[in-house]
């Protein structure tokens, strides 16, 4: 039987989507986040440490490691330095010592630190979540999304590049699965997703591909069966860290907005879905107020809109609100959109027959 594993990788939980191609048999599993599960790790490991891995979501990790460096030792590869920051200088600010990959793989040979190593991907951790569902650890495909800033060029602002990513990859061709990529297809500037699609290679699994999961929850917050067969719609993804609203125009992205889920209010997040959908939100006015920007392909108008669907473990925010929102569970479960969104983006990817998401 053919199966995908999606797997949705966030700032709070990992979300875990396990479904049959031919008979549609599905089970999901949410858990801890890398980034969590790791940060909890780093707080019990005693004296000295030295890190090694790849880049990975950084958030709880990045704040425990600037935390300890206060205190005690801690010595970090170059590769695993980019969870804390792409700019070396700025590790090594937090009190971090940096040091090349091949010194940091002698260091471990020794007994004067404590070993802990990075990556979104944890191996043993992973086999035993999806064992538990009663099903075997091998799969026709595999998918993964995650948040990528990218490299920015110097004197971008990550948040700018990111939005630049997604524009220029919208431009071409205005529908989110087209952000799905195997492999060995990941644009170099994406560092995390391109760590990710690595070390998930050493996964039992014809093939693997990565998403942002910024595009992965709008597609999968537009399969709700509450958008099927309508024209005109706004679909939000009020996750934990990151909130994302993208007005859809039959079936393609005719603008989003992407803010941080800490800065949102009821009023604010219905003044921007308003605006976004009659055309008035702006880049520069996103980016000014310390989010990652807009991006407008065409209004649909606001008093046109036949539905609004919120997702994301947030989502209550919007019940301050004003706007008639309905609460979205694609494959019946708020905490699958992200994972939803990979299943229909490689169900597109490789031409398969359309999936039922009630």
């Amino acid at each position: 039987m053919k199966s995908i594993l999606a797997i949705d990788i966030g700032a709070g939980t990992m979300d875990i989507l396990y479904y049959e191609l031919e008979s549609g048999t599905h089970y999901k599993a949410v858990a801890q986040s890398p980034v969590l599960s790791l940060a909890s790790a780093l707080e019990k490991v005693p004296g000295p440490i030295l890190v090694t891995g790849v880049e990975m979501g950084g958030g709880a990790v990045a704040k425990v490691l600037s935390q300890r460096a206060r205190k005690s030792q801690v010595l970090m590869s170059v590769s695993s330095a980019a969870t804390v920051h792409h700019n070396l200088d700025r590790v090594r600010s937090m009190g971090i010592q940096v040091v090349g990959d091949e010194e940091a793989e002698d260091l471990r040979e020794g007994a004067k630190y404590r070993h802990i190593e990075l990556g979104d991907i944890q191996f043993d951790r992973l086999e035993a979540l999806v064992r538990a569902l009663g099903v075997p650890f091998s799969f026709h495909v595999i998918g993964i999304c995650a948040q990528d800033h990218g490299r920015p060029p110097e004197g971008i602002s990550h948040l700018d590049y990111r939005h630049r990513m997604f524009k220029e990859r919208l431009d071409h061709a205005p529908y989110p699965h087209h952000l799905l990529y195997r492999s060995d297809e990941v644009p170099q500037t994406f560092n995390r997703l391109n760590s990710i699609a690595l070390r998930a290679r050493s996964l039992p699994a014809e093939e693997v591909y990565v998403m942002d999961s910024g595009m992965a929850a709008i597609l999968g917050a537009s399969m709700d069966p509450r958008l099927q067969g309508k024209d005109k719609a706004l679909v939000l993804d009020v996750a934990t860290s990151h909130t994302l609203g993208a007005s859809v125009l039959g079936g393609e992205i005719a603008g989003f907005f992407e803010y941080h889920t800490s800065d949102i209010t009821p009023e604010k997040i219905e003044d921007l879905l308003v605006k976004l959908c009659n055309g008035q939100l702006t880049h520069s006015q996103i980016l000014d107020e310390g989010g990652h920007g807009a991006y407008i392909r065409r209004p649909i108008g606001f008093a046109d809109l036949e539905t609004i669907v919120a997702t994301g473990p947030k989502r209550g925010i919007l019940r301050g609100t004003s706007l008639p929102v309905h609460l979205g569970a694609p494959l019946g479960d708020n905490m699958m959109t992200g994972a939803v969104g990979l299943l229909e983006a490689i169900r597109r990817r490789k031409g398969g027959d359309p999936i039922t998401y009630e």
